[in-house]
């Protein structure tokens, strides 16, 4: 049995607590401010008057768990591993997540076989009973339900056999057990309440206790301190006692003192801090802490030198069936160790950090809290990093503490755990306990857990068991046996980089750690090799083979790289996977992004020839190309190469190869050219395809002569002044290599134009201020990666910088400004005295000279003439053609600096004359003559509308001198009537918060009545205005004046202005309406003056006009009426009498019965005397609509005349008896009797009148 790996794992528990393998924490997760006022519990205990020692309680729940930094010198942080650069993930097929925590099987769980066959055989033969408690020191003590103590050695031999059956039946079962801190003492406490002290050396009984806590109560706990003559005990009653050991003359006596009285909340667990001896001297071990949890809080206390509350911390509110758990463990910070209490009641774990400072204060702090989603019923320390919690479930779960992760999570429902219930309620002493202890004990454990030098053993009912941390390379291994390898190289990742947790066995110099792991994940990737070759199906569909090696091939690539182990990748791996085709092929696939992210640099050059062959047999040329631009090509067939790029078209590969293969600058340039030149020549589009080799041209010279290499990197130092001298003498020969007779002179600067103007010259300008930057720089600059695109050439020239020392000088080369001066005028002679090229070309040459001759150190010179013929060239008034294109490419010249070379006389009046406003207008700016500005303005048809802004901004913008304002404000007023013309809306506008005043002297500018009429309704009428809140308040006559124009401009706008306005005269208003006859206008005018019989007869008269007409069967048109052409003359009539009836009910509030008389009976009297003069059958639509109307105007009327009076009034008048017809009448006499009671006699007497037929 002692070859056994449970042999060796006792062995090694029995070793001290090393400092040197315990984990460190940051200091950060304690520092943490101090609360003033510690608690107290006079209440409890008797506090000793004058403390000794001053106590702080600090609180740190509130720590951010992004401050806590775990990296520590032996085992790593909280982050798992960091596969550094992440581009290399971007692949085209399998992404490898390398940042995915593996942590493994981090326990090994494990039968003590010996001491359960001990356990159950002691049961069978000896009556022992069944175990019920159990402790770890140098030995393993196993308690019985009948009373005895199993001691076994680290072998799991039987050592002792303490106690008897026959004590077992007077002291009850065995239900708690300690072994002091030498392993020389054993406590055993008794269900009935009695507590023995034997000699573990010789097995002799030292003590047997029985009047240490009152009689009656089981004994849950016994607990030596790291004091030999100092114990504690808990029994069932809640209470806690000191225990205190002498011997006097011989004898052995013990002293106790109660601690805590259950009367004042029951105890339930208690655990006394105990010092490995290497820690002795610690200055918190001379107080001989104490932990007490009762069923409402945790209590601290300090037994020496005098006994001491030193904290309190309530649980809150939490499930009464949960069990209060209670760990000490030291925890290094910094190099100093100080303890932690970790205790929990339900689902969250709190820590206690205690320490004592420089000047002797003792600070306890709150750390941050562990939420887990479970009942816990049994806490430990594995360590000092790590904790091993049992819920409700019996389930481990081991947890790293500084990150929270849960690590692994176990079931050892198999071991069939032993639990303390009977004791908690015990049942041995007659069940005396309260209801919640006896509830907190169905679930409690504490004497079947136990941990010990970084294992637990787990006591069950016919068997022990030990959970021991793995080592690394156990779990390693673990995962390796179930055929686990990516996991298994992830967590031997993190072993390597120090980010794994609960590590084990990883001890000394960083480096010797790193590759120790590192051999053992080659020996990994070799097996996975192996087994992925072996593995691999032989028949089947190729995509599951190929799947099956795009899982396996990028992982295998990606930890080499991590390795850096390229040999073992190229010469080892790919050898044992090029026998198989499709991972062969996978294999170099899977090389491409490596090696475009820059983290394969090198491949061997048989790699490098299967990697191209295979790329190119599979057509997959972008990759050949992306592969190419990256890698040292010259172990290759350069000719081979390039042959095979200019064929695929991989301009950018081909471009590399020359440069870095034959250090040939010049040949790409002139294979790009022999493509563009001549249909640029012939004067023929180009191809998508040309049109990308010339922007891949341009990119490549501006690259050339800056320094870079294209498409990446440098070029090297020592052929920086080469290449750029022989691109220069390339870019200005006279013909090309292969020229004929009919070739024009310089052709590749001509084909450059042709190609793109703008862009060509944007090369050479960008270019020249690379080497001004260079002068000025003082670090390098990041290279480039990618070519640009089609369309993107400036943006991208614009990023091409290059390194600081390889330019230094190069402004200041002379030959170097020669090649620049002899450029610019072989650009003049091409363009200027050709007619081929079009104004913007040849505007975007100038404007770039203007440019370069505007910089201060300018050392170009161009003749000043050449300027004045390209003015006059732009400006040309026999030439319309692109007129908005030159003026454009002018003004553009000017404003870089191109002014200076002309003489501005001439250029403003040849502007003038070919009607350049812009231009004008710049150079008007130039010299402050803001007044001409508007006239240009004015003058362009494009831009007119901006006059407005331009006013406004110049009025309001500081920056103008008042005489400037003045000039502008005087020419805007001169202007006034071509401002309103252009837009009323604006020029009101404009007034109406820069002219305020000058409102009348506009009015009179304005001389045509339209445009008066157009301003002032965009001064007046805030729905026109463009800014409501700049409207002004005119004076009375200037709105009468409105009134006016209204009437002749816009009639049916009238009667709502005059609603809205309240600033005119009502008498000259009235006279205005009534000028232009508009009834309606001038009805209202006279009801808000307040005379209602006025406006009455004025729409009274109106209303009788338009009953003529209809009757008449006339359409008349009354000039300035209000209703649209489209109505019908019986719609102006229903118009006109709701207007009427509406004034009739406003009036009639104010007056009696005989005024309202006075108002209703004409209105009746209009609507009832027509219907007589509508005879025959094409009238009767007329008649309906007028008897419906009739009846509207009876209807509104009996709210304000009696209808006895309206009847009386129609049987005395014949006028009314005469006119009703007869089914007007039998329709109102059913009406008036029923809606209104009319007495039945008054109604036949008005049938009779009426010669009908009456209803009643």
């Amino acid at each position: 049995m002692s070859g056994s790996p449970d042999t060796r794992s006792l062995v090694s528990a029995s070793s001290q607590l090393n400092l040197m393998e315990i984990d460190t924490i940051d200091d950060k997760e304690f520092d943490i401010p101090q609360v003033d006022t510690p608690p107290t519990l006079e209440s409890i205990l008797n506090e000793p008057e004058n403390e000794e020692e001053p106590f702080i309680l600090e609180d740190t729940c509130l720590l951010n768990t992004e401050n806590i930094d775990a990296h520590s010198c032996e085992t790593s942080s909280l982050a798992s591993s960091d596969s550094g650069d992440p581009t290399h993930l971007k692949r085209k097929r399998k992404t490898v997540e390398l940042s995915t925590t593996v942590h493994g099987s981090v326990l090994r769980h494990s039968i003590l076989k010996g001491i359960s066959a001990q356990i159950v055989s002691a049961a069978d033969k000896v009556d022992a009973g069944l175990p019920t408690a159990v402790t770890v020191s140098g030995v393993i003590v196993v308690g019985t339900s009948h009373g005895l103590a199993l001691v076994f050695d680290l072998n799991q031999a039987l050592r002792l056999c303490l106690g008897s059956t026959a004590t077992g039946a007077e002291y009850g079962a065995v239900s708690a057990l300690s072994i002091n801190h030498d392993c020389t003492r054993l406590l055993c406490g008794f269900a009935k309440g009695h507590i023995t002290m034997w000699d573990l050396a010789n097995g002799k009984l030292l003590r047997t206790i029985t009047d240490a806590h009152p009689p009656g109560t089981a004994i849950l706990h016994v607990k030596f301190t790291d004091d030999p003559t100092l114990a504690v005990c808990n029994d069932s009653g809640g209470s806690v006692f000191e225990l205190a050991f002498r011997r006097v003359m011989g004898m052995r006596t013990c002293e106790s003192r109660c601690l805590f009285s259950g009367s004042k909340g029951e105890v339930c667990n208690v655990e006394p801090l105990l010092t490995a001896p290497d820690l002795k001297d610690h200055p918190i071990t001379q107080y001989s802490l104490l932990a007490m949890a009762s069923l409402t809080k945790i209590l601290v206390i300090g037994l020496k030198p005098s006994l001491k509350v030193w904290m309190t911390f309530p649980y809150g509110k939490t499930d009464p069936t949960s069990v209060p758990q209670l760990a000490w463990q030291f925890v290094p910070v910094q190099k100093v160790v100080n303890p932690v209490l970790a205790f929990c009641r339900g689902d969250t774990i709190h820590f206690l950090l205690v320490k004592k400072d420089e000047t002797g204060t003792i600070h306890v702090i709150k750390q941050r809290q562990l939420q887990l989603n479970c009942d816990i019923i049994s806490l430990n320390w594995i360590n000092s990093r790590t904790l091993v919690v049992m819920d409700s479930g019996e389930k481990l779960r081991v947890v790293d503490r500084p990150s929270q992760e849960e690590l692994e999570n176990l079931d050892v429902a198999e071991v069939q755990l032993v639990y303390n219930s009977s004791h908690f309620k015990s049942l041995a002493t007659g069940g005396n306990v309260s209801q919640a202890l006896a509830l907190v004990g169905e679930k409690a454990c504490y004497q079947s857990v136990c941990s010990y030098a970084g294992q637990m053993v787990l006591l069950g009912t016919k068997s022990a068991h030990i959970m021991t941390l793995r080592n690394w390379r156990e779990r390693v291994d673990c995962l390796l046996k179930q055929e686990r390898f990516v996991e298994a190289l992830s967590l031997a990742w993190s072993f390597h980089e120090g980010t794994a947790k609960a590590i084990l066995g990883l001890f000394g110099d960083p480096a010797k750690r790193k590759g120790v792991v590192a051999d053992k994940m080659v020996e990994i990737l070799f097996q996975y090799v192996e087994r992925s070759v072996k593995k691999c199906p032989e028949h089947g569909k190729i995509q599951v083979m190929e799947q099956h090696f795009q899982d396996m091939v990028p992982v295998m690539v990606d930890y080499c790289l991590l390795l850096q182990r390229t040999d073992l990748l190229f010469n080892q791996l790919y050898t044992r996977l090029v026998e198989n085709c499709v991972a062969r092929g996978i294999f170099l696939e899977s090389l491409e992004p490596y090696i475009v992210s820059e983290r394969l640099g090198c491949v061997t050059a048989p790699v490098m020839r299967d990697l191209l062959t295979h790329l190119q047999d599979n057509n997959m040329m972008d990759s050949v190309e992306n592969c190419l631009i990256h890698l040292d090509i010259t172990s290759l067939d350069i000719q081979q190469v390039v042959q095979m790029c200019w064929d695929n078209q991989l301009y950018d590969a081909m471009i590399y190869v020359f440069n870095r293969g034959m250090n040939d600058y010049i040949n790409p340039m002139e294979k790009l050219f022999q493509v563009i030149a001549p249909p640029l020549r012939e004067g023929k589009a180009l191809t998508d395809e040309q049109v990308v080799m010339g922007n891949k041209l341009l990119v490549y010279i501006s690259c050339s002569l800056a320094g870079r290499a294209y498409p990446l990197g440098d070029i090297p130092e020592d052929l920086v002044s080469q290449v750029k001298n022989q691109v220069f003498e390339f870019l200005i020969r006279l013909h090309s290599a292969e020229a004929g007779q009919e070739e024009e002179l310089y052709p590749y600067i001509r084909t450059l134009v042709h190609f793109d103007t703008p862009e060509f010259l944007n090369v050479l300008a960008l270019v020249s201020q690379v080497w001004e930057t260079l002068q000025k720089t003082t670090t390098t600059p990041q290279r480039t990666t990618t070519p640009p695109t089609q369309g993107e050439v400036s943006t991208s020239l614009q990023t091409q910088l290059v390194s600081q020392h390889t330019f230094e000088d190069f402004k200041n080369d002379k030959q170097a400004l020669e090649y620049q001066q002899r450029i610019v005028d072989i650009l003049l002679k091409v363009m200027v005295e050709n007619s081929e090229f079009t104004p913007s070309q040849v505007g975007c040459l100038f404007t770039f000279l203007a440019r370069q001759l505007a910089k201060p150190d300018n050392t170009l010179f161009v003749n000043r003439k050449l300027f004045d013929q390209v003015l006059e060239f732009l400006c040309s008034p026999d030439d319309d053609s692109r007129h908005t294109e030159r003026q454009q490419v002018l003004l553009e010249l000017l404003q870089v600096g191109g002014v200076v070379q002309f003489d501005e006389g001439r250029l403003l009046g040849l502007a003038e004359k070919a009607e350049f406003y812009q231009i004008c207008e710049f150079l008007y700016e130039q010299k402050h003559l803001y007044d001409k500005v508007l006239d240009c303005y004015l003058r362009d048809p494009l831009r007119k509308e901006e006059i407005f802004n331009y006013i406004h901004n110049l009025l309001s913008m500081p920056g103008y001198s008042s005489e400037e304002k003045h000039c502008v404000w005087d020419s805007a007023l001169l202007h006034i009537a071509e401002l309103v013309t252009l837009d009323p809306a604006k020029s009101a506008d404009l007034v109406a918060m820069h002219f305020p005043e000058e409102v009348r002297p506009i009015i009179t500018r304005l001389q045509d009545d339209l445009l008066v009429f157009q301003f002032l309704r965009c001064v007046l009428d805030q729905r026109e205005g463009p800014n409501p809140q700049a409207l002004l308040r005119l004076s009375p006559d200037l709105h009468e004046l409105h009134i006016g124009l209204l009437c002749r401009f816009s009639p049916r706008q009238l009667t709502d202005f005059l609603k809205a306005s309240q600033d005119y005269r009502l008498e000259e208003a009235i006279q205005i309406t009534e000028q232009y006859q508009l009834h309606e206008a001038t009805a209202y005018l006279l009801e808000k003056k307040g005379d209602s019989n006025g406006a009455f007869q004025v729409l009274l008269k109106t209303l009788k006009d338009k009953l003529s007409a209809v009757t008449s069967e006339k359409r008349s048109e009354e000039e300035g009426e209000t209703e649209r052409e489209e109505e019908s003359p019986l719609q102006r009539v229903e118009g006109s009498l709701g207007d009427i009836i509406a004034l009739c009910h406003r009036s009639s509030q104010s007056l009696n019965q005989e005024q309202r008389g006075v108002l209703w009976f004409p209105l009746l009297e209009a609507m009832m005397s027509p219907q007589k003069l509508l005879k025959g059958p094409d009238t009767r639509t007329t008649s309906e609509v007028l008897k419906e109307l009739t009846m509207k105007v009876l209807n509104s009327m009996s709210s304000f005349i009696p209808l006895p009076a309206i009847i009386q009034r129609i049987l005395q008048d014949p006028v009314y008896g005469k006119g009703l017809s007869v089914s007007l009448s039998l329709c109102f006499c059913v009406s008036m009797c029923l809606s209104f009671c009319v007495s039945l006699s008054l109604c036949v007497s008005l049938c009779v009148s009426l010669s009908v037929h009456c209803v009643w």
